[in-house]
């Protein structure tokens, strides 16, 4: 029978393996992606080209380094190769733990490994479809024609800047709209409970505010927009955790009739 420590150092050394590999596998992602960057920054910066396709000035983004641009289309690059390997990188963790799992732990976290890059995809499309663009519209409110002062106030974006905006808030987005998630495992475990997050609520409503004043940009239009989300989010990890909460009441009754 072998020793614990034998164990353990095998599982270190399949990890290390998995880590590598999926790291290789980012890399060649991120060369693949630089190839394609002129595309991928078309893609990021086109809610700014439509909210502004309509206006009389003639728009365009600077730079005003000579490295800012080719810096840009690296992070653009990992960015992008980033997104594209989350998937991976979970298929490697469940490779990783699946196999100490009991077939009902395993049915059990399947569906999350599938929700997570699908509720981070919908955080990144909120961004990308509505916020984006209502966010610009709202900056670009405040330019003046000099009427009224002794110079025009005229947004000339830089491309760094305005990229690396929108790829924190895909981000930002992202990575919240996994509540639902986090909030389910933790009453999978027993850390928390429906009862718990009901009389929570209000707390929660203020934490959620101020996270996204963090998280976002100092405007109402991007604050509101991840907030509202959240909040609707909040309210479906209570009905999920409901639910769960029933689930084991259930088997836990069938248990005691068998």
């Amino acid at each position: 029978m072998p020793d614990k420590g034998t164990n353990f150092v095998s599982h270190l050394t399949e990890l290390r393996q998995r880590l590598i590999h999926s790291l290789i596998f980012l890399a060649i992602l991120f060369i693949v992606c630089y190839f394609f960057s002129d595309y991928i920054y078309g893609f990021l910066v086109e809610p700014y080209a439509e909210a502004v396709k309509d206006d009389s000035v003639e728009r365009r983004l600077i730079f005003t380094a000579l490295q800012e641009t080719f810096l840009t289309y690296l992070k653009v690059s990992f960015f992008a190769a980033f997104f594209a390997t989350s998937p991976y990188f979970l298929i490697q963790i469940w490779k990783f733990i699946a196999p100490g799992l009991y077939k009902h732990e395993k049915k059990a976290i399947m569906p999350y490994l599938v929700l997570t890059p699908i509720l981070f995809l919908l955080g990144g499309m909120l961004v990308y479809y509505l916020i984006m663009p209502l966010a610009i519209k709202f900056f670009l409110s405040f330019e003046s024609a000099g009427l009224n002062t002794s110079l025009p106030i005229q947004l000339e974006a830089k491309v760094n800047e305005y990229l690396s905006l929108v790829m924190k808030l895909i981000f930002a987005f992202g990575l919240s709209f996994q509540l639902p998630i986090v909030l389910s495992l933790l009453a999978r475990i027993g850390l928390i409970d429906a009862k718990f997050l009901k009389e929570r609520r209000k707390y929660v409503v203020v934490i959620i505010f101020g996270t996204a004043a963090i998280l976002t940009p100092p405007d109402p239009i991007t604050q509101i927009g991840l907030a509202i989300p959240l909040l609707f989010l909040y309210e479906l990890s209570i009905l999920s955790v409901s639910l769960i909460e029933s689930k084991n009441l259930k088997r836990e009754r069938e248990k005691e009739n068998a």
